[in-house]
């Protein structure tokens, strides 16, 4: 039978995610260190846990409202002035991740044409996204030269009739880059004058590094423009449970949200219940589950960066999230060619660059949101290919 009629060719033409590429062959041999994925390797804590198991004992099983728990919305406007933000429980609803947000957003915005500009590299969701839209996904490289930012002039260049939108991402993924506050105001006074939009996906907003993060939507003039997306799973352990949160204007919230009510109803109950103690208990002094474990991806990342520099990459030190984006060009082979060596040789799995833009090509990502233990194992891992494979590195500056 011929499925090619009946099949929408977007998703057809659109291809994997190579993310999952290197997963699944990762998953396939026996012996696999991987540092291929961003998640936290924390447990949920117990007290956060608990609160959504209370729920369920209290017989608390029925679906929210559509925008999900008030108390929970509440919240999520207290905690959002952390970051100078000023948002009521009437601009907030609970998606189902941070995921959802991204695809509710662009599809609420985005007509046939459309193009969004996406700093690159990126989330690896952005681009197909927009393409089922029936939009453009228009790159703006961001170099390791500026420290993986976007940079105000480079969006200009780029912003054209059809451009609907930019979507920021900082504290980055893939490149652990972040946005300090001047840039972010040279890019407000682009979007402002160029009169569009901006997404700006924040999840990563708690795991920075030796300065507090800094958010476009707070700059005067960016909240009536503004798309801002938030989430528990990274901050608080929490991917499983799907809780995601968007704050937007009134009249792109109510598109949103019909989008919404129609594909999803409302995000887990009992993963609102947890969401909500979280934030009312995840930053007290007693409690202080966020700030513990930044301070051990802080560890790692100087961990990692620090070998890597020592064995001759040419690297970054991230500044926020739990990733770090050598490039590997220097080897005479790009990212995807690296990772499928290495994987091959010692069974060490990362991912390639490429997997999240044209522009991180000649990059591989490692995810240091795994114990010091597997990531020094991965290390050795590293060196031994470098000596063995590829001939580049000795055990003379092993040491240095």
């Amino acid at each position: 039978m011929d499925y090619s009629k009946f099949l929408n060719s977007r998703i057809r033409d659109i291809k994997p995610s190579g993310i999952r590429k290197f997963f699944d062959l990762a998953r396939s041999m026996e012996g696999v260190i991987s540092l291929g994925v961003g998640e936290p390797d924390f447990i949920t804590p117990f007290e956060i846990c608990k609160a959504g198991i209370n729920s369920i004992q209290k017989g608390i099983t029925q679906y929210t409202s559509n925008s999900g728990l008030d108390s929970l919305r509440d919240n999520i406007a207290k905690y959002l002035k952390r970051f100078d933000l000023q948002y009521d429980r009437s601009d907030i609803f609970v998606t189902v991740g941070a995921s959802e947000g991204v695809d509710l957003s662009l599809r609420a915005i985005i007509n046939s044409g459309d193009e969004i500009l996406v700093c690159a590299p990126c989330y690896v969701s952005y681009a197909p996204i927009i393409e089922l839209c029936g939009g453009k996904a228009i790159p703006v490289p961001c170099h390791e030269k500026n420290s993986f930012k976007v940079l105000a002039s480079d969006i200009e260049k780029l912003v054209t009739k059809s451009t609907k939108a930019v979507i920021l991402s900082y504290p980055n993924n893939p490149t652990g880059g972040i946005l300090e506050e001047e840039f972010c105001r040279e890019i407000a006074e682009v979007i402002i004058r160029k009169d569009i939009l901006c997404i700006t996906d924040e999840i990563y907003a708690e795991l920075t590094y030796g300065r507090k993060h800094f958010s476009i939507a707070s700059i005067a003039g960016m909240k009536e423009r503004t798309i801002y997306l938030g989430g528990f799973s990274k901050a608080f352990a929490m991917t499983g449970w799907r809780i995601g949160f968007i704050a937007l204007p009134p009249e792109i919230f109510e598109q949103c949200l019909k989008i919404h009510q129609y594909t999803i109803m409302c995000a887990s109950t009992v993963g609102q219940y947890a969401a909500d103690f979280a934030l009312v208990s995840g930053f007290s002094d007693d409690f202080s589950v966020v700030s513990s474990m930044r301070d051990e991806y802080d560890m790692r990342r100087r961990y990692l960066y620090y070998e890597l520099k020592r064995m001759g990459f040419d690297v970054f030190l991230p500044e926020g999230a739990f990733y770090i984006f050598p490039s590997v060009e220097k080897f005479g082979m790009t990212g995807e060619e690296f990772c499928e060596k290495i994987l091959e040789s010692v069974k060490l799995a990362i991912v390639p660059g490429g997997a999240f833009g044209e522009s991180g090509k000649y990059n591989i990502r490692i995810s240091y949101a795994y114990s010091m233990k597997n990531l020094a194992e991965a290390m050795k891992r590293m060196q031994k290919f470098l000596v063995e494979d590829l001939k580049c590195f000795t055990e003379d500056n092993s040491d240095e």
